[in-house]
C-alpha cells in the first residue's frame, strides 16, 4: 500500500483542489498519486480474489474455473 505520507498528500491535494485550487504540477502530482494508489489497490484486490475458495452447503469446493487458471497462472501465487 502507499506510505502515510502520500495518502495524506492526495487528501490535502484533494482538499485544496476543492477550495483554492491547484497549480499545473499539483494537478500532475495529483494525477500521478491517484495512479500510484489505484494500480497498488487494483493489485491487493486482485490477490485477495486469487485467495478465495468458494464452498457449498455440503463443503464441496465449486471454485469458479475462471479463477482456478488465474491461480495457477499467478506467479506470485503460495499454495
Amino acid at each position: 500500500m502507499l506510505s502515510q505520507e502520500k495518502i495524506a498528500r492526495i487528501n490535502e491535494l484533494a482538499h485544496r483542489s476543492k477550495t483554492t485550487g491547484l497549480t499545473e504540477q499539483e494537478e500532475e502530482e495529483q494525477h500521478n498519486l491517484r495512479n500510484e494508489y489505484l494500480s497498488k489497490f487494483r493489485s491487493s484486490f486482485k490477490s485477495q480474489l486469487q485467495s478465495v475458495k468458494v464452498v457449498d452447503p455440503k463443503g464441496e469446493d465449486v471454485t469458479p474455473s475462471s479463477l482456478d487458471k488465474a491461480k495457477k497462472n499467478n506467479p506470485n501465487n503460495r499454495q
